[in-house]
């Protein structure tokens, strides 16, 4: 038996869980963690910000679907962190965070070291799913496959390892490290045989996909076709079933999606927490009541609240449907799914404003022009609008922070880890000109990495979406005009191919150049300069 330091081991086990990329900022407090990482095969990427690290590791677990790994200092490296962690933590990404700490005799005592906190840790477990402090050296293996297995087993969200800077370079036995084993929870039998009768006697159902459900694609479409139940796709689940007569790519918060889901006998919900952020995006309290409901959630936590449910499951998606369907041979549906479906689509995208059916004419343009584009989104006009109505092509191909947590500056470092885990796909970054300047800098990231990222800027001034809520609010809008810098010019000092259109029409043609280069390109849209851009 060999050995070698905390840190080379760590490097050696985050590769026998298959790590490939780790985004991070190396400091004093972490040297001892990189001392194994320039002769592994695991892929270092430098951020700008370590905010941005946490976005990268998000874009990359969304797409890969694999957890994302940052690695930070102690102090205000993961404190930096902790804002992508949040966002993680609700929109349920897989992320594992591994900081320093600062030593083991220093921890608690207030003596004003470098990076110090308070209590780190106690700070990590209001957050994490799971956060553990190496005291012993020897505990490496065991800490990083518990990691792991939270990752893989249950509800996904950040975990944290925190390593003091006097255990970093501890020598430690080295040897085989297998994988860490994911345990999904599977429902009985009996349960799924009385999901299914409750399927069979209803002339009325629909199906309600969230994030939780993204990988029960092929699952849930041989249930919807089964029982004839239009399905409704929530923000992280959009793609599923895509084109497919009974997908319905609108909002809950829409009233067309609504009164099916009133009208409707019964619902299946897998993976959705029921969150306002796609449940009531207009915070008008309107969501109907739901007559009889089965709930599927791999988070048992979940199934405990609102809206109750006449059938609570405690299973995977994937699982749940696939057995479900086995109780569901031979029948056939009974009532007409594809009309109803066709009914909420069109009532949908008739309740849209002119201005949102533009801006949602922006995004099909996209997938139009580049059909394997994956579409990371920022908190700007154009990705709320596609949040209420957006028929993406495929499962992870639309997601943004408008959701859950709601983070700005959130598309362009996550776009970036994005295209670490799909360099084969065009990524667009779609990102409003006030989101973009809180992570600006990470453009320079894009190209460190050779991402091949399109930065498209919408640009509509300021903090437009804020400002309009201000003025139906009755209150006068004030601190929503941040000044923009030129954007083609900060693209080009980073040496980025940058174009402004003057018309929407321009947009496919752009697209195309974009894709066809190897790194990452820039594209400005004016919400008032560029022609067609808003109604």
């Amino acid at each position: 038996m060999t050995t070698k330091t905390v840190g080379e081991v760590l490097v050696d086990l985050l590769e026998a869980n298959g790590v490939e990329v780790v985004f991070g900022i190396p400091g004093v407090h972490t040297v001892e963690l990189y001392r194994g990482l320039a002769a592994s095969k695991i892929r270092h990427i430098t951020p700008r910000h370590e905010q941005g690290a946490g976005f990268m590791a998000d874009g990359y677990a969304r797409v890969s679907g694999k957890p994302g790994v940052a690695l930070v200092i102690t102090g205000p490296g993961l404190t930096n962190t902790i804002t992508a962690m949040a966002q993680a933590r609700q929109d349920s990404v897989p992320m594992l965070v591994i900081s320093g700490v600062n030593k083991r005799d220093s921890l608690g005592h207030g003596r004003g070291l470098l990076h110090e906190l308070p209590d780190q840790q106690g700070m990590m477990k209001t957050l994490a799913l799971y956060s553990h402090t190496l005291l012993n050296p020897a505990d490496l293996p065991l800490v990083v496959e518990r990691a792991f297995a939270v990752l893989l087993s249950g509800r996904p969200g950040p975990v944290h390892i925190e390593i003091p800077t006097d255990v970093m370079a501890k020598p430690i036995e080295t040897g085989s490290f297998p994988a860490a084993v994911a345990t999904r929870p599977r429902a009985d039998a009996e349960t799924l045989q009385r999901a299914a009768i409750l399927c069979t006697n209803a002339s009325r159902p629909v199906i309600l996909a969230g994030g939780g459900a993204i990988t029960a694609e092929e699952e849930i479409r041989s249930l919807a076709e089964r029982i004839g139940a239009p399905v409704v796709t929530t923000v992280n689940a959009r793609g599923m079933l895509a084109g497919h007569p009974l997908c319905v790519p609108a909002s809950p918060s829409m009233k067309s999606v609504r009164r099916m889901l009133s009208d409707a006998d019964l619902v299946v919900a897998f993976g959705t927490e029921f969150g306002p952020t796609d449940y009531d995006i207009n915070v008008d309290g309107g969501f109907p009541r739901l007559r009889s409901l089965i709930r599927i959630d791999i988070d048992a936590a979940q199934l405990a609240r609102t809206p109750q449910s006449g059938l609570s499951i405690f299973s995977s998606a994937k699982t749940a449907a696939a057995g479900m369907l086995g109780f569901l041979e031979g029948h056939k549906a009974i009532g007409n799914g594809a009309a109803r479906a066709e009914t909420a689509r069109k009532g949908s995208w008739n309740e849209l404003t002119p201005k949102m059916q533009a801006e949602i004419g922006v995004i099909d343009a996209i997938y139009r022009t580049l059909p394997k584009a994956i579409i990371v989104g920022d908190s700007t006009q154009a990705i709320y609008a596609g949040n209420y109505y957006c028929a993406a092509p495929r499962p992870r191909s639309w997601f943004n922070a408008a959701t859950g947590y709601g983070a700005l500056g959130f598309a362009p470092p996550a776009a970036i880890g994005a295209a670490l885990a799909e360099p084969d796909a065009p990524i667009i970054c779609l990102v409003g000109d006030g989101g973009l300047q809180f992570s600006l800098s990470e453009i320079g990231s894009a190209v460190d990495a050779d991402a091949r990222v399109v930065f498209l800027v919408w640009n509509n001034d300021g903090y437009q979406e804020i400002e309009n809520f201000m003025i139906d609010a009755g209150i006068t809008p004030e601190g929503v005009k941040p000044s923009a810098p030129d954007f083609i010019a900060i693209g080009t000092a980073y040496g980025v191919p940058s174009e402004r259109l003057a018309d929407v029409a321009e947009l496919p043609a752009a697209l195309e150049r974009a894709a066809g280069r190897k790194g990452p390109s820039l594209v400005e849209i004016h919400q008032t300069g560029t022609k067609g851009a808003t109604a």
